[in-house]
């Protein structure tokens, strides 16, 4: 098993869309940033970079790269699942929180876990989304920007625990079980 944390912020600006964890939220400002700035699905992304040991966000869809230019960060998580996938790691669960003082962000909130499990095709249980304010204090605090922390659980596929409610006679033997 292996762990992973994320953490990203991004400055609100007038002028964007607010977008967080792939939901259009209705405010005045929006986040600032290279892509469409999803503040949670980047410190997601970043957790499960890191879990797999595969560095960061930034070293696989730079800020610099035109092909990542307003692109959703939606499609960036699609992408990071593939990875994950071809290295061998199943995402046991996230734990994420997102920190700002304005909107309020409860009525979003199934949306962004059932949008993140979509995402990595999990079941939406394994997605655990919560938000908090700090009280006016911080840059958060005081409405300049919004942060969020991930934290994530993967197994590789080669230490992964069959039981017999998951396993089938046709199972392929993909190498993490006995049934080979």
């Amino acid at each position: 098993m292996r762990i992973g944390q994320g953490y990203d912020v991004h400055k609100l600006v007038e002028g964007r869309d607010l977008i967080i964890g792939g939901v259009k939220i209705p405010y005045e400002k929006g986040l600032m940033g290279h892509s469409d700035a999803d503040v949670l699905i980047h410190a997601v992304i970043d957790a499960l970079f890191g879990a797999a040991g595969l560095g960061d966000i930034g070293e696989h869809y730079p800020d610099h790269d035109p092909q990542y230019k307003d692109v959703s960060s939606m499609e960036l998580l699609k992408l990071a699942a593939g990875l994950l996938e071809e290295k061998g790691y199943i995402v046991e669960n996230i734990d994420a929180t997102v920190i700002a003082q304005k909107p309020k962000l409860l009525a979003y909130r199934p949306q962004m876990m059932e949008n993140i499990a979509d995402a990595l095709n999990l079941p939406v249980g394994k997605v655990n989304v919560k938000a908090t304010t700090e009280e006016g204090l911080g840059f958060t605090g005081t409405g300049e920007g919004i942060s969020a922390q991930a934290i994530t659980l993967l197994t590789s596929v080669e230490d992964y625990c069959y039981d017999d409610n998951i396993m089938r006679a046709d199972c392929g033997s993909c190498g993490g079980c006995c049934k080979k």
